[in-house]
């Protein structure tokens, strides 16, 4: 499928792209080749072939759940620099005037 100077410079406007005369012809002439070999992928007969996600078999490599103890309460809050009823105190964010 050839592809024109025109459609390059239309596709490098949409993109917001500013490309010199030079590029454009090195882009024509490379998507064009590209193209070329979606063209060639086309007429292959893939009626057989299963559609994949991932050309090699997937398998879960992250380590299985296992349960094991956490902090205590104590522990966690051992280094912060305010806390109240068992809680860490944080400064507010959103709002924290007397309008609130």
């Amino acid at each position: 499928m050839p592809i024109s100077e025109s459609d390059v410079r239309h596709v490098a406007m949409l993109a917001r792209l500013a490309l010199s005369d030079e590029q454009v012809t090195q882009l024509t002439e490379e998507l064009g080749a590209i193209l070329g070999h979606i063209d060639e992928l086309q007429h292959l007969d893939l009626a057989d072939v299963q559609p994949t996600a991932h050309p090699l078999d997937m398998t879960n490599v992250m380590r299985p759940d296992e349960v094991r103890p956490g902090l205590t309460r104590e522990d966690a809050l051992a280094n912060a620099p305010q806390t109240e009823d068992g809680a860490f105190v944080v400064p507010p964010i959103v709002g924290g005037g007397d309008d609130a």
